[in-house]
């Protein structure tokens, strides 16, 4: 019996490492693509144009960005992983007690870092620049300050108020049990900007510094009430607060936003498109359905690059022209493509790795850059081969480690921190009903991450961005 025990426990333990073996084979591709994203957005920053012969450079700063193609790469990885994310736990508070020490402490600590190295005079971080020091603040606080009018703290964080705003659309979506209805919103989003693209206004909440004052104030009233009731662990209250921050994000995403109107509303119907794959993926909806909505998406994305993307248009959305919008758009959705046909297989581990790093990597690498060409003054093109080389190799490897830092120091601890944080939490304050029947019903038609098929709660927390003011 002792032996029949012994061999039961090995054979168990070798099918729970392969479990884990598998797992960590299906995320890879997710982590290398995040990589991947963050990687070219920092060599974007880096003007890694500027190294290259003219020919090549002059052919790729017309045919697609670098910083256009990070962004709608991250977005489709935060489109598939999120709401997978939200119904793998089925509770709206302990998604956003993730969420939280997620984004939040990594955040104010790249601040403070990037506070701490730039060169007096530098302007990568924006927070206490402005004037109004606490509007700022807790615009920033808010991680929706790029939909109010606010500067950005550090100049790259603008494309975490989309990512916010997603978060808040897809916990009102899941309250009231429409999660499902990704296809949809994402052919509407689309079709909206194609069909308006540029005529409809953008920024007509704040037109001054007193309209902007009152939105920043009204918007963090809202959001406290709503997290109240999210936090609360009691069904009716956590549906009121969903449903409030679903609408708050709504309203200023669709009259306030900074950017272009058409790639607003594209970047929101990217992230849906990425939710439609991961639906189809998992049998919750019909594939032909899923082929069908992000075929539209993606050819209504490259249709309003030519339609849109030009006579000064372009200069909004910080891209050359019409084919570089489309270049990047497309390049995006082909690499998306093929690291989702790779997913079974293995990545290498330095992609992996990087993926581990690419939030810290993405807060850090403007301020770090900043300092680098301080501290050594090195010119922004170095004149020769081998000063390009060694200048290039050299801003790699100091965002690197001072990335892995960060991740080690600050995100790895803060995240397991967020795990007792929940966990004491609903301990103390038990969740009588947190909004898990709509999870329920789609586990009954097997709509959720089955056990031998675990989802990642922690890929996806913030976009690489092109912009630095």
């Amino acid at each position: 019996m002792k032996t029949i025990r012994q061999l039961s426990a090995r054979r168990a333990g070798g099918s729970a490492k392969a479990q884990a073996g598998g797992a960590a084979a299906r995320l890879g591709w997710l982590d290398a693509l995040r990589g991947v994203a963050a990687l070219v957005v920092a060599l974007h920053h880096f003007d890694v144009l500027k190294l290259l012969p003219d020919r090549l450079a002059a052919f790729i700063w017309w045919h697609g960005d670098l910083g256009l193609y990070g962004v709608m790469l991250f977005f489709l990885v935060s489109g598939y992983i999120i709401p997978a994310s939200l119904e793998r736990r089925g509770d709206v508070r302990a998604f956003w007690l993730g969420r939280f020490f997620r984004l939040w402490p990594p955040v104010i600590v790249g601040i403070v870092v990037a506070l701490a190295i730039i060169p007096k005079g530098d302007g990568s971080v924006a927070l206490f620049a402005t004037g109004h020091n606490y509007v700022a603040v807790a615009a920033n606080a808010t991680m929706l300050q790029d939909f109010m009018g606010v500067w950005n703290g550090l100049g790259v964080m603008w494309t975490l108020s989309y990512e916010m705003a997603f978060y808040y659309m897809v916990t009102a979506l899941f309250a009231i049990g429409q999660h499902r209805r990704s296809g949809p919103i994402a052919v509407a989003f689309a079709a909206v900007a194609l069909i308006f693209g540029t005529s409809i206004a953008s920024h007509t909440m704040t037109v001054d510094a007193a309209s902007t004052h009152n939105l920043v104030w009204g918007v963090v009233l809202i959001v406290l009430f709503a997290f109240a009731c999210v936090l609360s662990g009691r069904a009716n209250l956590t549906r009121i607060g969903a449903i409030t921050l679903g609408v708050l994000a709504f309203v200023l995403m669709y009259n306030n936003s900074r950017a272009p109107m058409f790639e607003t509303l594209m970047i929101f119907a990217t992230m849906f498109a990425g939710t439609v794959i991961y639906r189809a993926e998992r049998g919750q909806i019909d594939r032909m359905q899923a082929v069908l909505c992000c075929g539209f998406v993606i050819a209504a994305g490259v249709a309003i690059g030519f339609f849109f993307n030009h006579s000064g248009m372009e200069n909004n959305t910080w891209t050359a022209g019409p084919r570089a919008w489309v270049g990047s758009y497309l390049g995006a959705w082909i690499s998306f493509g093929i690291g989702f046909a790779l997913r079974k297989r293995r990545f290498p581990k330095p992609l992996t790795w990087l993926g581990g790093i690419s939030f810290s990597l993405y807060l850090l690498h403007v301020p770090v850059l900043h300092t680098l060409h301080h501290l050594l003054d090195v010119p922004k093109v170095p004149p020769t081969t081998g000063g390009k080389l060694i200048w290039t190799a050299e801003y790699l490897a100091v965002i690197m480690l001072v990335s892995w830092v960060m991740y080690k120091l600050v995100e790895l601890p803060v995240q397991k921190l967020g795990r007792r944080a929940s966990k004491a939490v609903e301990r103390r304050w038990p969740s009588g009903d947190p909004l898990t029947a709509p999870v329920a019903a789609a586990a009954a038609t097997g709509a959720v991450a089955r056990p031998e098929e675990p989802v990642p709660a922690e890929v996806g927390a913030g976009g690489p961005g092109q912009r630095v003011g």
